[in-house]
């Protein structure tokens, strides 16, 4: 028997919980302790979350850690993203634009009968010699989660005003993955975002366009996942999200500023409803006290993050992937109004004919 998710409660009281989009937010965060804050240079270097990863990124000793293994099952989701993944980094600007594009190559490779991982990271620079970084570990973070699937997300467990903030979120399909890095520099807004779209080494990925609003405009239902830091047990619940325009466009400038509308409902809760400006590109929903934005992206993408983070309010970072015109994934990295870091969820969802 699936068990009642907190969310219903979280949206009558939270109207940010409304903005779940259709369209959607890559990550690589350390862990906050103390007086250490996260490095968040190397954001979107790794594939997968680990200690040795964290102690790497944070460039702090060992007692930062308790040393105590994971949950099998957690590690058990980590090996299902082992495997050569190549495909490449590519830079975008806080409106979506690509900056620059990187080939690389990742490899996990599990060891000691899969207790332990070696992770090798190939960058390919353009007109420069080949960078290449090998980790090992054998236990995660407190800053990671692993769902069923394999998709996870890592990334900074509390957020500050006055430190570097950021998350990575990535899905898995088959033999593919796609996987994004959100960082805030030290203020409200999004500093950057990295992309990272990979195949397994000897598969064809699957050519997809970039993301559009006409991709996603219908009804889609589907199932919310949600696993929680402390490892409490997974809760699931039903989904259903019904994403259409509105009439009235009007030109606005050098683009249209188009209304679009989502409607979306958690299980047995009554639905919530929020609109939302289009704008080239991407998606201002300005409604409630913390707004957000939505970059439309290649290859069926979209990133979900707020316009600005406001303290005191709880917030969100997504990711989306277009996977067929029939079928959605989205992960969401929730904060809630302390800034701290709350849960994980991955919605899987189809557009009904």
């Amino acid at each position: 028997m699936i068990k009642p998710s907190p969310w219903p409660k979280r949206l009558r009281q939270n109207p940010l919980y409304a903005y779940q989009t259709p369209i959607v937010g890559k990550v690589t965060g350390g862990t906050f302790h103390k007086m250490f804050r996260p490095d968040l240079s190397r954001l979107g270097q790794w594939a997968a979350p680990a200690l040795d990863v964290e102690l790497r990124f944070n460039g702090i000793g060992e007692e930062f850690f308790s040393g105590a293994l994971p949950l099998v099952s957690q590690w058990d989701r980590l090996l299902k993203n082992q495997g050569t993944w190549v495909g490449s980094f590519t830079q975008l600007s806080p409106q979506g634009q690509v900056l620059q594009d990187t080939p690389t190559e990742v490899a996990l490779i599990p060891t000691d009968q899969g207790r332990g991982m070696r992770q090798e990271i190939r960058k390919y620079p353009p007109g420069q010699p080949m960078e290449e970084t090998v980790l090992n570990y054998r236990s995660l973070g407190r800053g990671v989660l692993f769902c069923d699937t394999g998709a996870f997300s890592q990334g900074a467990i509390q957020w500050s005003p006055v430190s570097e903030f950021g998350a990575e979120l990535g899905l898995i399909h088959g033999q593919e993955r796609l996987r994004l890095a959100q960082v805030f520099q030290r203020q409200p807004q999004i500093s950057s975002l990295t992309l990272i779209r990979e195949h397994l080494q000897g598969s064809t990925p699957i050519q997809r366009p970039p993301l559009s609003v006409d991709q996603l405009v219908g009804t889609w239902s589907g199932q919310a996942t949600t696993v929680f830091p402390d490892l409490q047990p997974d809760q699931a619940m039903a989904t259903q999200l019904v994403v259409q325009r509105l009439g009235g466009d009007r030109p606005q400038g050098p683009v249209f500023d188009h209304r679009i509308q989502q409607t979306l409902s958690f299980g047995q809760s009554p639905p919530i409803q929020t609109e939302a400006r289009q704008l080239d590109t991407s998606l201002q929903f300005d409604q409630g006290t913390q707004p957000i934005t939505v970059l439309l992206l290649p290859d069926g993408a979209s990133a979900t993050f707020p316009t600005a983070i406001q303290p005191g309010k709880p917030f969100f970072l997504e990711v989306g992937w277009l996977i067929a015109p029939d079928q959605r994934q989205r992960l969401i990295r929730t904060y809630n109004a302390q800034g701290t870091w709350a849960s994980l969820t991955l919605v899987i969802e189809h557009k009904q004919a």
